[in-house]
């Protein structure tokens, strides 16, 4: 390790946040890994210690999220307001500016975070008004997250207490009971955080390293050299079956899958995209 990479407590105390391993098995991967917190949970994991399921969120401390749609349901937003502590998270003045903040957005659909902090409100821009939020309460407050998404119907999910929400796309608006279909659907993607809406659609940097794991995990276990891609493989159609939205098992029926599910309501039914954001 190079000898300008300098190890904090605090860096320690970081990644044991965000993977729930013991102190000494986080600081011996950040001082492998040369302080890189990416590299240190793919270490790790290699070393086939459980990891916590947050890195997603690493970045969110405390805040609001809030979803919102039109009204004819073509159009969503989801966005966080994030802040430092609970207790802030919690304050009125906190909560009714990351609501505007959310109408806002809903209006105009920026493209991004940097467009959203530009639109005007009060006179001023979002941007100005975070600057003094800060200056008044205390601590660092920012849009920790911000996404829009179109189709021909969009449902969103706020969970109770605002701490995670999430919102799906479907293909199609006039199938019978779609509305509960897609609560249902919406409240599996707040719960089981999929990573893509199904195979095809998990990046390739993504199978590169579960696949990557898996081996350096078989190794470890023993296996024969000339088993190893096969299993590999194996282990790979399970990740889609716990990570990717339609194949995912329905939390409400076990027996069925998401696919499965939205199928038995109309065969050409299905999800064209998803967002979730989770703070804490």
């Amino acid at each position: 390790m190079s000898s300008e990479v300098t190890i904090t407590a605090q860096d320690v105390y970081k990644l044991r946040q965000m993977t729930g391993v013991g102190m000494m098995d986080c600081k011996n991967a950040l001082m492998e890994a040369q302080g890189n917190f990416e590299e240190a949970i793919h270490i790790l994991r290699k070393k086939g210690q459980k990891v916590a399921d947050k890195r997603a969120d690493r970045e969110a401390r405390e805040g609001f999220v809030i979803t919102l749609t039109n009204a004819d349901h073509t159009e969503g937003i989801l966005m966080a307001l994030n802040c430092e502590t609970d207790f802030v998270a919690k304050n009125a003045e906190f909560v009714q500016y990351a609501q505007r903040f959310a109408e806002l957005a809903l209006q105009h659909l920026p493209a991004n975070i940097s467009d959203l902090k530009n639109l005007p409100l009060e006179g001023r821009t979002i941007g100005d008004l975070i600057t003094d939020l800060v200056g008044k309460i205390g601590e660092k407050i920012d849009i920790g997250y911000y996404q829009s998404l179109k189709a021909p119907y969009v449902y969103s999910y706020n969970h109770p207490g605002n701490r995670v929400a999430s919102m799906v796309g479907f293909n199609k608006n006039n199938v019978p009971g779609l509305e509960k279909i897609a609560k249902d659907v919406a409240m599996q993607v707040a719960a089981m955080a999929p990573v893509a809406v199904d195979k095809d659609d998990v990046p390739a940097a993504t199978i590169h390293t579960e696949l990557d794991i898996a081996r350096e995990l078989l190794r470890k276990e023993g296996k024969p050299e000339d088993k190893i891609e096969m299993i590999a493989r194996g282990k790979l159609e399970k990740f889609y079956k716990e990570s990717t939205l339609l194949n995912q098992e329905f939390i409400k029926d076990n027996k069925l899958s998401i696919r499965q599910y939205i199928q038995n309501a109309d065969k050409e039914l299905t999800v064209t995209g998803f967002c979730r954001y989770a703070v804490g």
